[in-house]
């Protein structure tokens, strides 16, 4: 198959044609049989499943011709192998280069498999790994084909495969080898489309996932060669002729000449080269003038040893656009020092800007990032030393957290998080993870917690750069683990808090994911395969068998201890649970896995404090090797009689809820309330009704319908059953909060009490997107006894470096036995109070955590009362009492700090002052006393609290009290008007859309990942 020549040859190519034919243009044109147009050379569906070749699916689109081909406005199309209605779709935009090749990438099954080159287009399609119909259409629209063979020429379609058994194909059906699990895909035969499919297409094992780059490395690639002189004639430039107005400099395949001086040297760390910029440019930018950048990077490995920042340089070289980038290839020789005397650059003091345009401006310059930063994404910090940034003070969130999937609301989300993301990187390409780097202190986790939702504060300036299609911004000079603290240009804030938010009432109900917790270890099964440490070691069980956690016992207990610390730490009397192993799975008893976790925490707590409701004697015929279970204190209540399961056809993918009424001890039946349990389908696979339809609510939504409808109609029956109305449903229901399984909740009545009393919390991250799966939902008399929620946020936002499943993976082992990232989801923990005059019996004495340093201050197993719940008197607690406005003098004003101003619905920070770390304060705005909320302040002295959505605009103040009401200070703000411009963009914004940014603004929206037009050397 063909693919496209090598950068250095393109470089040189690229000069020619555009010397032979210069008004050469961008061509479009469809596949057929006399191979003249392009076509799918090879489909990769079965990505991160077992065994699987790649982490991800992909498909490659080949253009077999000696033009340009444009994809803009064109899709991916998928239909399932029995489906009959029309196509799901997915947008594509980019160029197919002459003679090369298009990556397509989707989201895999799993996480097995190496990493794909970098992708050219991301759409959101969930094609079957082994059956299914797959069409690259010249239209957007869906397409609605008939089943059977499709004729050649028909409308909308430029190729198109069906495989497995799909009921619609080219010529015949091209068969598909194996499960998920059997490691192979389909490849063209040449780039000729004979219109039949089985002819065209062959099973293959050796797959060559190729970008429009011409790139089959990994994502994250240094570059493949040293560049040499194309030899055509040099032209000099100045660096911002060079760049030019657009994505694309106008010099590309050409040698020039230019000066300039060197701001950031990468030598090491796999760049392989430098950044210079044009003598006393940058400081304070004028967008509306500064429209070509004045910065460029210059890859030359041959002389990247030979500068130093602060070099005055004449380069020599040819022009190129490398994924993105433009770059001046610099040979041997091609570099000069000059000795003359010139100004130094300066770094551009902006914000982050809000368009591709501006920020096309300021590629390979200089700046110094001006405003608030919150980290909004570290799953790949561990990896390749990066953190997702979102400029502003929010988080980037799921849009269908907070508006309905495909609306206006919906997209004016996902435009805001566009305009917000930013990568942090490390100043290399290093990628921490394979064998040869292990030994590499890993970036900026070495150096400190980086956690999500902490600010990101700039001492250095950084280098706006373009790679792996996001806009980055790099170091100065590569840094590692090894780098002082001092020396990087970043510092983050600590977030971090050792105990949940006081949720009042008198007794607590929580949700925990345990992460499958799996007692059975790998090394107790046959056929096992295991994820290794880099002494190879194994750490947790990657396939071949039926166990999901472990690999060993010394990995069970690194994992167990920073669980029970967790649980113990939130003060609940009732826990459940989800991801559990089902011991029955094993020979076991059921409940075996329960009861070893059961024992964990009272050897912890140092008393018989935990008990587990026991399995029901009916049980599904068929369940999952994971599972749901309920714990429970024993001296604050009790289950009231055996539980219950939900065995219903719609759960057969998914864990069956259980249910049980506990009441308290001593208390009657008015205090007896109801528990149900749920795991719902996730959203990683589906077909048929349930593939995913590009809406932002994943695959399988059908199914997790039908299980909330199943559940609605569960509770009903259950009250029944067991007499109380008061029900709170909890667990991970695999669906943020306004997509439909939780819009059929709420319509059977439940409140959704997470994003209803603690919006500006989650309880997961997704490719850098906030937004909760997990929930907890009271019916009507449930909600009247609510006192409090809090998504104590101690694993989602934490990298997943820190779980046990990553000991030992770098030289800086950043496992400690703490409760961070004890799991991937954040636990919810709701305070309610009892309907009567009863107290649950005094437990007694608080236990602390035996062998636990009593000082240790993250350790929430040392919090006074953890492990234990205090006796409550129903309705306890004191309601704040706002000072009078009166007292709020200049002499009293203190170090509150505030944002001069915010928008309505807001969530900001404010400063209390490190001498009040870890206490409760009240935080109020005045004129008319709001109470904006009860809150701990972190380590670094701030809290975070929302404006309301109503607040009137014009000036305010905003003031701090202690617990015991007396005054820490007050400062000034002033709350602006909402005009409905779009943040960042200035698009004027109406009826939905404004309404979205409102919730946006609370705290409650959503991040989805922006693809960017990949550009084509």
């Amino acid at each position: 198959m063909p693919k496209i020549v090598g950068r250095t040859l393109l470089c040189a190519t690229v000069a020619a044609t555009l010397l032979a034919a210069p008004l050469a243009s961008v061509s479009v044109a469809s596949a057929n049989t006399a191979g003249t147009g392009l076509v799918i050379a090879e489909a990769y569906l079965k990505g991160g499943s077992a065994n699987a070749l790649f982490n991800k699916k992909f498909v490659e689109i080949a253009n077999p011709t000696d033009a340009p081909v444009s994809v803009d406005g064109w899709s991916l199309q998928y239909r399932s192998a029995t489906g009959s209605a029309a196509f799901s779709t997915s947008g594509l935009e980019g160029t197919v280069p002459a003679n090369g090749t298009f990556l397509v990438t989707m989201a895999g099954n799993g996480a097995t498999g190496a990493d794909l080159p970098a992708a050219d287009d991301t759409p959101t399609l969930n094609a079957s790994g082994t059956t299914g119909t797959l069409v690259l259409s010249d239209q957007s629209k869906a397409l609605t084909l008939p089943t059977g063979a499709i004729a050649a020429g028909t409308a909308g379609v430029v190729d198109l495969l069906g495989y497995g058994a799909s009921n619609t194909f080219e010529g015949h059906v091209r068969t598909v080898d194996g499960g998920n699990t059997v490691p192979n895909g389909l490849v063209r035969q040449g780039t000729v489309d004979s219109d039949d499919n089985a002819a065209d297409f062959s099973v293959t094992t050796t797959l060559t996932p190729t970008n429009a780059a011409d790139e089959t490395a990994p994502t994250d690639p240094t570059d493949p060669t040293d560049p040499t002189d194309p030899g055509a004639p040099a032209e000099a430039v100045t660096i911002a002729q060079l760049q030019g107005t657009t994505d694309t400099s106008p010099y590309v395949g050409k040698s020039v000449v230019t000066k300039g001086v060197v701001t950031a040297v990468y030598a090491t760390g796999g760049f392989n080269g430098y950044t210079v910029q044009t003598p006393d440019t940058g400081g304070a930018i004028d967008f509306g003038t500064h429209t070509a950048s004045d910065g460029v990077f210059v890859f030359s490995s041959a002389t990247a040893s030979q500068v130093a920042a602060g070099d005055y340089v004449q380069l020599a070289g040819s022009v190129s656009e490398y994924s993105g980038l433009t770059e001046l290839n610099v040979a041997a020789g091609g570099m000069t020092k000059l000795t003359e005397t010139v100004s130094a650059p300066r770094a551009a003091t902006v914000a982050f800007p809000s368009s591709d345009a501006q920020r096309e401006s300021l590629e390979s310059m200089l700046v110094a990032p001006q405003g608030d930063y919150t980290v909004a994404d570290n799953y790949t910090t561990n990896q390749y030393g990066e953190v997702v940034l979102a400029s502003g003070t929010k988080r980037l969130i799921q849009p269908t957290e907070v508006a309905r999937p495909g609306s206006a609301a919906a997209k004016a989300v996902e435009a805001d998080n566009a305009a917000r993301k930013v990568t942090l990187d490390d100043g290399g390409s290093t990628n921490f993870l394979t064998q040869a780097n292990k030994s590499i202190p890993v970036s900026w986790l070495t150096q400190g917690p980086v956690t999500v939702g902490a600010a990101a504060t700039f001492t250095k300036p950084v280098v706006l750069d373009y790679r792996n299609d996001s806009w980055k911004f790099q170091p100065t000079s590569p840094i590692t683990g090894a780098t002082a603290k001092t020396d990087l240009p970043a510092t983050f804030s600590n977030v971090r808090t050792t105990k949940p938010q006081d949720v009042g009432g008198d007794l607590k109900l929580a949700g925990f994911n345990v992460l499958n917790y799996f007692p059975t270890t790998g090394d107790q099964l046959t056929g096992c395969s295991y994820y290794t440490d880099r002494d190879g070691d194994p750490v947790t069980v990657n396939s071949g068998c039926n166990a999901r956690g472990a690999a060993e016992q010394e990995d069970f207990e690194r994992q167990q201890v920073k669980i029970v610390k967790a649980i113990n730490g939130l003060g609940a009397d009732v826990v459940s649970l989800e991801e559990i192993e089902n011991s029955a799975e094993f020979g076991q008893d059921r409940d075996a896995a329960v009861a070893t976790l059961v024992g964990a925490l009272n050897a912890a707590t140092g008393a018989d404090t935990w008990a587990y409701v026991k399995s029901p004697k009916t049980l599904p015929a068929s369940e999952d090797v994971i599972r749901l279970a309920l714990i429970y204190k024993k001296d604050r209540v009790a289950p009231t009689g055996e539980s219950t399961i939900l065995i219903d056809p719609a759960f057969t993918n998914a864990r069956q809820p259980v249910a049980d009424a506990f009441r308290p001890v001593g208390g009657t039946a008015d205090d007896e309330f109801l528990v149900i349990a749920n795991h719902f389908k996730s959203k990683g696979s589906g077909t048929g009704e349930n593939a995913d339809q590009g809406d932002g609510q994943g695959a399988s939504n059908a199914d997790r319908v039908k299980q909330a409808t199943a559940l609605a109609a569960f509770s009903a029956k259950m009250q029944t059953q067991y007499g109380t109305d008061k029900v709170f449903m909890l667990g991970d229901f695999n669906a943020y909060s306004q997509e439909d399984p939780m819009v059929v909740l709420d319509e059977a009545g439940y409140t959704d009490l997470g994003p209803a009393l603690d919006s500006p919390e989650w309880s997961y991250v997704f490719s850098g997107l906030s937004g909760s799966l997990d929930h907890v939902l009271a019916s009507p008399a449930a909600l009247a006894t609510v006192t409090g929620v809090d998504i104590w946020n101690i694993n989602s936002v934490e990298s997943v470096a820190l779980e046990y499943s990553r000991y030992n993976y770098n030289a800086t082992n950043l496992y400690t036995d703490d409760v961070y990232r004890a799991s991937d989801h954040d636990p919810i923990l709701v305070g309610f109070d009892l309907t009567g005059d009863t107290t649950p019996t005094d437990p007694g004495t608080d236990p602390t955590d035996p062998g636990t340093d009593p000082t240790d201050p993250t350790d929430p197993g040392t919090a006074p009362g953890a492990g234990q719940t205090p006796a409550p008197t129903p309705g306890a607690g004191s309601t704040p009492v706002a000072p009078s406005e009166s007292s709020l003098t200049d002499a009293n004003r203190g170090t509150v700090t505030a944002p001069s101003s915010a928008r309505a619905g807001e969530t900001i920070t404010i400063g209390v002052g490190t001498q009040y770390a870890g206490q409760r304060v009240n935080v109020w705005m005045f004129s008319t006393p709001t109470l904006l909320g009860t809150v701990t302040v972190a380590a670094d002295g701030t809290v975070r609290v929302t404006i309301p959505a109503d607040a009137p605009a014009g000036p305010h103040r905003t003031v701090v009290t202690a617990a015991d009401g007396s005054l820490i200070g007050w400062t000034t703000i002033t709350i602006d008007p909402v005009t409905g411009a779009l943040a960042f963009t200035g698009a004027d914004l109406t009826g939905g859309i404004a309404a979205a940014l409102l919730l946006l603004a609370a705290g409650a929206g959503v991040l989805v990942a922006r693809r960017r037009r990949a550009r084509v050397a």
